[in-house]
């Protein structure tokens, strides 16, 4: 019997080696992924860095979503394929889940701090915000998403569908110059087809049972779209800042005697300016809403905001309160035409002993961050004005 040759042996030696390598593999599987998932959470958070920064990275974050929608509509073809072993098969389906994965990490991301920077924390759409967050956790938790998420069909595509829907209500107002409300309404009725493209095979969407189920969900989603604005932020749209004072300089336009605090009683007349932050190229129409101890005082016309101002757009307005009760505040919301709150500020109301006239002892503006509520139409007329670093716009 001859030996064999250095070449065999060779072989046999790296056969030998990659047979140990898949065998520790196999043992530490889930621990690995678990390793991985611990670095896709870090390149998560650089996502979010660039999400704060880069609007325009908004084009990269369509392509990753079309990508996703695309290969799963063709994975069901490819691993059907009678000329592929079942070893491709399972290697295709592996290769393609893992893309889509890491493109569903970058994705939510990246959006995740737009939504937050327009989110109202202590309102029902901080719920919103923490499905996202948790949509891009899950995303990153290889375990958890490849057992559970693309296992199982209906699971795979409401993630896709509530994915597609939270990156076309960003996007929409940005790259197309569509209204928060318009864009809401067209990512709804896209959401609705990729989830029903990715739960069901072509064959079967047109068959009663699978319609029927696709138009209750269409209803229930395009309900939601119409009475639920207020539960989504009117990301890309957020507050800067909010100060109120007793009077307006009408060119800036600025307030002049700033104010943090009111006398009880009135009446009394207070301005107020807000700064809206708005990328450039996105294009909606806000107002001002006043409301204290709960009763809305006055609600203004809505009016046209146009990106891309460093200070964002200022939009000013003024009311006049009577019956304040000491402690009490004085609330002011800025929202979108549709009803998203954009952000809210407070006044609040003194005892009538700390500072002539309601003025504090030293006068300062007053910054909060924002917050979203459920609007609902004001009937009150009293004067309003706006300014957009142009002509000042009377109504009432």
């Amino acid at each position: 019997m001859t030996e064999p040759g250095p070449w065999r042996r060779r072989v046999a030696a790296l056969s030998r080696l990659l047979a140990r390598v898949r065998a520790w593999l196999g043992r530490h599987e889930t621990r690995l992924w678990w390793l991985h998932s611990a670095w896709a959470l870090a390149a998560g958070l650089g996502a979010m860095w660039l999400g704060r920064r880069h609007f325009g990275l908004l084009r990269i974050a369509f392509a990753y979503i079309a990508f996703i929608w695309a290969s799963s509509l063709a994975l069901p073809l490819l691993v059907s394929h009678p000329r592929l072993s079942a070893r491709r098969r399972a290697w295709i389906a592996l290769a393609i889940n893992y893309f889509n994965k890491n493109f569903y990490q970058q994705l939510l991301f990246f959006l995740l701090p737009l939504y937050a920077a327009s989110v109202t924390w202590s309102s029902p759409n901080v719920v919103f915000v923490a499905l996202v967050a948790l949509s891009a956790v899950v995303s990153t938790l290889d375990v958890v998403y490849d057992r559970h998420v693309a296992a199982r069909r209906v699971l795979a595509a409401l993630f896709f569908a509530f994915s597609l829907f939270v990156c076309l209500n960003v996007m929409l107002p940005v790259l197309w110059r569509v209204s928060n409300h318009q864009a809401m309404r067209l990512a709804g009725v896209l959401a609705v087809v990729g989830f029903a493209t990715l739960r069901y095979p072509w064959r079967l969407l047109t068959t009663r049972r699978v319609a029927l189920t696709v138009a209750a969900t269409a209803a229930a989603l395009a309900a939601f779209v119409e009475w639920g604005r207020p539960l989504v932020p009117p990301a890309p749209l957020r507050l800067v800042s909010v100060e109120f004072g007793r009077g307006i300089a009408r060119h800036a336009p600025l307030v002049v005697g700033p104010v943090d605090e009111l006398p009880p009683g009135g009446p009394t007349r207070v301005y107020a300016v807000s700064a809206i932050y708005a990328p450039l190229g996105l294009r909606d129409r806000v107002r001002h809403r006043w409301f204290a101890a709960g009763r809305e005082l006055y609600a203004s016309p809505p009016y046209t905001v146009t990106g891309g101002r460093e200070t964002g757009y200022r939009l000013w307005t003024y009311a006049t309160a009577r019956g304040l009760a000491p402690g009490s505040w004085l609330r002011l919301d800025v929202e979108t035409e549709a009803g998203q709150l954009i952000g809210r500020a407070w006044l609040r109301v003194g005892s009538g002993r700390a500072g002539e006239g309601g003025l504090p002892a030293r006068p300062r503006s007053r910054t909060l961050l924002s917050e979203t509520t459920p609007a609902t139409r004001g009937r009150g007329r009293p004067p309003a004005r706006a300014h957009a670093n142009g002509p000042c716009h009377a109504s009432g």
